[in-house]
């Protein structure tokens, strides 16, 4: 699963890394304990009906999926994450994987490792070279708050979610499960809403290969959404028996 990430970046970074056309006047808050619930940025694309144009935006979503047909929000905190394997048949997610797919941006991510004494020990897991970011396979919904009034944006509540999949390899050792994370020569083709077709979804999602990351024990303090900072990544040892994850092929 995906229960936390960080998010390091400025917001020129993540424009030139997504090759966003258009954003939002408010710069990007940086955080190394995003959590489920906050605010996180997404990129996404619109297709222009009339002229048939793409154009790439970043959006800012609540994380953790909202139906559009829910009656509250608060079933969104139990939908950070869907599973790839049953994503498009799952009445939450099956709408938006065929219409709504975006990307999360992160400079890694968090999991708690199993010890044979049976507690956790937290594991950062980041891409190589560390300051470049990975891109969460992540939908995205529109939900109408029935007693906000009508007019405005503010009745509506944009949500996302991240899809995992199974963790294989040494990725396994940590998790049984990690984000699928979207390579940048697929952007075009997970972001283009005319892919939206049941087999060229899952012949997307079986496209992108299992990513390449780098491991590395960090202190408990991440446990708790009240600590946030640069801190939290700060190595504590080697990680022994946990080997660079995923295929560089």
């Amino acid at each position: 699963m995906c229960g936390r990430f960080v998010i390091a970046g400025s917001k020129a970074d993540l424009l030139a890394a997504f090759d966003i056309d258009e954003a939002p006047d408010d710069d990007i808050r940086a955080s190394w304990n995003v959590a489920p619930t906050d605010a996180v940025s997404l990129v996404v694309e619109h297709l222009d009906p009339e002229t048939g144009e793409l154009t790439r935006r970043l959006e800012t979503a609540r994380w953790g999926l909202v139906p559009s047909w829910a009656k509250s929000p608060a079933v969104g905190a139990r939908m950070i994450n869907a599973r790839s394997e049953t994503v498009l048949e799952k009445p939450s997610f099956r709408s938006a994987a065929l219409r709504h797919r975006g990307l999360v941006p992160a400079n890694g991510y968090y999991e708690w490792r199993k010890n044979p004494d049976g507690s956790k020990t937290p594991v950062y897991l980041s891409a190589e070279p560390e300051s470049a970011h990975l891109a969460f396979a992540g939908l995205y919904e529109f939900w109408k708050d029935p007693v906000a009034p009508s007019d405005g944006d503010s009745s509506w509540l944009m949500t996302c979610t991240i899809i995992t999949r199974p963790a294989i390899d040494a990725l396994g050792s940590i998790h049984d499960r990690t984000p699928v994370i979207v390579p940048p020569n697929l952007f075009g083709e997970w972001l283009d809403p005319k892919n939206a077709s049941k087999p060229k979804v899952k012949h997307l999602l079986d496209s992108i290969p299992d990513p390449t990351l780098v491991p590395r024990l960090v202190g408990r303090r991440v446990g708790s959404v009240r600590n946030n900072g640069p801190d939290l990544i700060e190595p504590l040892e080697p990680v022994e028996g946990i080997a660079t994850t995923g295929n560089k092929g």
